[in-house]
């Protein structure tokens, strides 16, 4: 059984759950089937590679170890969420502990392979998805910290951030991109989610006193400044 369920194949994520983006209950049924023909020899290993990297899948230097990333868009949790974080540290990373990336994931490191799609079902009943935190893909959508909260903040741009980010995952023309690409929203000038350090960067402006927009960066990342 898993989470009371006798069936993984047909495991569909918990309907009381909630999340910004969908969990995929036959994706992550097929990720296990391909993780087994890779394990036994059936499946090319470049071509696995590509595969899981956009399941959110990275693979480390010691042999059937991989780092699993979670995808938090605009750094937004719930306590149910956190506490399963918390859990699946405890069950799932040997040293018993994740980190939080400076881009707002959160990152299980050691995990057997033969484990992940456990993992994967864990997070997703708690609303929480891995695809395309890794890979040439639309990563993560980052906000500032302090999004929907900051006195100074123009207006909240965290259900801007959901958007994008909803709308850019698995859609066909970020499936085999040559780079990655990484988001940033910012709700004021202040820009505390530093858009200028991300390849596409929004932050918030009013016009005309009523329309909500942005001031759009294009940057390619680091390389520009």
């Amino acid at each position: 059984m898993t989470n009371g369920r006798l069936d993984t194949k047909n495991w569909i994520p918990n309907p009381s759950s909630t999340g910004v983006l969908k969990i995929d209950g036959p994706e992550v049924a097929n990720f296990e089937d391909q993780v087994k023909l890779f394990q036994a020899g059936e499946k090319d290993e470049v071509e696995f590679l590509r595969f899981r990297l956009r399941q959110g899948v990275y693979g480390q230097r010691q042999p059937d170890r991989q780092m699993i990333r979670v995808k938090i868009p605009f750094g937004g949790l719930t306590a149910d969420q956190m506490d399963v974080l918390g859990v699946a540290a405890d069950k799932y990373a040997p040293l018993k502990k994740g980190h939080i990336t400076t881009r707002e994931n959160v990152q299980y490191h050691h995990v057997p392979l033969g484990e992940t799609t456990d993992l994967l079902r864990m997070l997703g009943d708690a609303g929480l998805s891995t695809r395309e935190a890794c890979g040439n893909t639309v990563r993560n959508v980052v906000a500032a910290p302090s999004a929907g909260v900051s006195k100074d903040e123009v207006f909240d741009v965290t259900p801007y951030a959901a958007a994008y980010a909803r709308y850019f995952l698995r859609h066909p023309t970020t499936q085999n991109m040559p780079r990655k690409s990484k988001t940033a929203f910012s709700g004021s000038e202040k820009d505390e989610a530093m858009v200028l350090m991300h390849d596409v960067g929004m932050v918030a402006r009013i016009q005309n006193g009523k329309t909500e927009g942005s001031r759009c960066t294009w940057r390619g990342s680091l390389q520009a400044l």
